[in-house]
């Protein structure tokens, strides 16, 4: 694992706080929960290679 792939999800979080902080603040509910699905949906694209890996070693140590 490579710790940019910890500063992109780190980056995506902060920055989807923010947004829906301050969506929230000025009424705007439903669109602060839409970003952050939107910040959640685009951290999981960029774990799903990770997450790939992840199974893959663990088939090998079972010998599935």
């Amino acid at each position: 694992m490579d710790i940019s792939l910890i500063f992109k999800v780190a980056g995506v979080g902060l920055l989807v706080g923010i947004l829906s902080q301050i969506l929230a603040k000025y009424g705007r509910d439903e669109q602060a929960m839409f970003v952050g699905l939107a910040g959640i949906l685009t951290a999981l694209l960029f774990l799903v290679g990770e997450i790939g890996e992840l199974f893959e070693s663990v088939k090998e140590v079972f010998g599935l």
